[in-house]
C-alpha cells in the first residue's frame, strides 16, 4: 500500500511522514530535498534552473514510485511526484519560469513514466494557510528558504486547492492550522483516527 503526504513547503510534510511511520511500523520515503544539486541555485534564479531542478525532482520521485510499486511494505511518502507536476511545475509554467518547449518536454517524460506507475492508494492532504507556512519556514531556518516570497507560497496553495478538489483518488483532508501534532498527542490522536476510518473504516 502507498500513502503520500501532500502539502504546500514548511507544512509539516517530514514530520507527519516520521510519526505515521513510527505509529503504524509503515516504511518512510523521504523526499531527497536536501541533496538536489540545483535547490540553492533555484531559489537564487528560478527561471535559469527551474526546468533542472523539477527534472530532477522528477526523476527522484518516478525512482521512489518504481521501489514502491516492487515493495510488500506499507509505504508512507513524503511528497508525491504528482505534486511537483500539477503544483509546482504548473505554478512555474504559468509565472513564465518555464518555457513552452521545457514544459512540453517535461510533460511528455511525466505522461510516459505515469503509465508505468499507479497513483497513492490514499492521499492525505495538509491544508495550511499561508501566515502559518511563513511561520513554520522561519522556525526552521533553512537558507535555500529565506528568498520564498508570500506571492509564491499563496500561488501554491491556490493550486494545491484547486488540484484537491479536481483529485480523483482517495484523499483525506487535513486542516493543520491548528495541530500541533509534533508536540500534543491529541492533535496526532486526531489525525490517526481519520486515517483509521479511511484505511480500516473504524470510528
Amino acid at each position: 500500500m502507498h500513502i503520500g503526504i501532500a502539502g504546500n513547503i514548511g507544512c509539516g510534510k517530514t514530520t507527519l511522514t516520521r510519526m505515521l511511520a513510527e505509529h503504524y511500523g509503515w516504511t518512510p520515503k523521504y523526499e531527497a530535498v536536501t541533496y538536489n544539486p540545483y535547490l540553492e541555485d533555484y531559489y537564487k534564479d528560478i527561471e535559469r534552473w527551474s526546468y533542472n531542478l523539477e527534472t530532477y525532482f522528477l526523476a527522484q520521485r518516478f525512482q521512489d514510485l518504481l521501489e514502491i510499486a516492487k515493495s510488500d511494505d506499507v509505504i508512507v511518502q513524503d511528497r508525491t511526484i504528482l505534486e511537483g507536476v500539477h503544483i509546482f511545475v504548473a505554478n512555474n509554467k504559468a509565472m513564465g519560469n518555464l518555457s513552452d518547449r521545457d514544459f512540453d518536454t517535461y510533460m511528455q517524460l511525466f505522461n510516459l513514466m505515469m503509465s508505468m506507475v499507479h497513483e497513492p492508494d490514499l492521499l492525505i492532504y495538509l491544508k495550511t494557510s499561508v501566515p502559518t507556512l511563513v511561520a513554520q519556514i522561519q522556525k526552521r531556518g533553512r537558507d535555500y528558504e529565506k528568498g520564498i516570497s508570500i506571492e509564491y507560497l499563496s500561488n501554491l496553495n491556490d493550486r494545491y486547492e484547486e488540484w484537491i478538489r479536481n483529485y480523483k483518488g482517495k484523499v483525506l483532508i487535513i486542516e493543520a492550522d491548528d495541530l500541533d501534532y509534533e508536540h500534543r498527542p491529541e492533535d496526532f490522536a486526531h489525525i490517526t483516527d481519520k486515517i483509521d476510518a479511511q484505511l480500516f473504516g473504524l470510528f
